[in-house]
């Protein structure tokens, strides 16, 4: 029996409020169990330095998780005067995860830099932040269409992530900070609407598992960002 009484298959509860961030030109608060995270795009008309002049676009992302986000009092980063190195392999990840179904060419040289923002965290904090970022991110560009900024939506597919991990001996999905902590292996699969896959984090904690264990977790990983693509797509169509 897992803490949660979920089924080995199933997802937490998950929402996605789109517009949460007002001044932003897209945002979504996603919620995935007592998991919440704030993502907002923001559009700059400029590229880094080291893009000017290719005619690509750029897709960035910044995480960040709020000092009671846990159950104890973490320091502001900004606090301390530099990001952790868990901060910095988090954002990246969020980045490269979105880069993935962007047709840069198609932006034009612009910058669009998700702010992913920690509210509550239950564990699965960099997938909730990946599968709410893209929302923002489609949010954006429907805003730039809008606004005749560019001719066509630069998206060529949906891209959600989602745990998964061996507890107890069995697979299962969307781990919570209560199964995480006691995991005999944990994963994250940042996945696509077409089947590709963008990355897949994955760790045994205390004994190494077997290749058949880490199908069930791909297995399980597929059924559930095809849960959650859905969900975006439903967030899109009432916004």
């Amino acid at each position: 029996m897992r803490p949660s009484g979920r089924a080995p298959d199933a997802l937490r509860p998950v929402s996605m409020t789109t517009g949460f961030s007002h001044h932003a030109e897209g945002s979504c608060l996603i919620r995935m169990g007592g998991t919440e995270v704030l993502c907002a795009a923001s559009v700059e008309g400029r590229v880094p330095p080291f893009m000017r002049g290719s005619g690509l676009g750029w897709v960035t992302a910044e995480y960040g998780m709020l000092p009671r986000a846990t159950h104890t009092r973490g320091d502001r980063e900004a606090a301390r005067g530099k990001q952790s190195g868990r901060t910095q392999e988090i954002q990246r990840l969020i980045g490269r995860s979105l880069r993935a179904v962007v047709d840069r060419k198609a932006m034009g040289e612009m910058t669009i830099t998700l702010d992913c923002d920690v509210l509550n965290a239950d564990g699965g904090t960099r997938c909730a932040a990946i599968t709410g970022a893209w929302v923002a991110l489609a949010l954006a560009f429907n805003h730039l269409k809008k606004m005749n900024v560019i001719a066509t939506i630069p998206l060529i597919g949906q891209v959600a992530a989602v745990s998964c991990g061996i507890a107890e001996g069995a697979a299962v999905l969307d781990l919570d900070y209560a199964e995480d902590s006691n995991a005999d292996a944990d994963a994250n699969f940042v996945l696509t609407d077409a089947g590709g896959i963008v990355e897949i984090q994955a760790t045994a904690e205390k004994t190494s598992f077997a290749e058949a264990q880490f199908l069930e977790l791909l297995v399980l990983a597929r059924k559930g960002t095809t849960e959650l693509f859905a969900l975006q797509r439903a967030a899109l169509a009432g916004a």
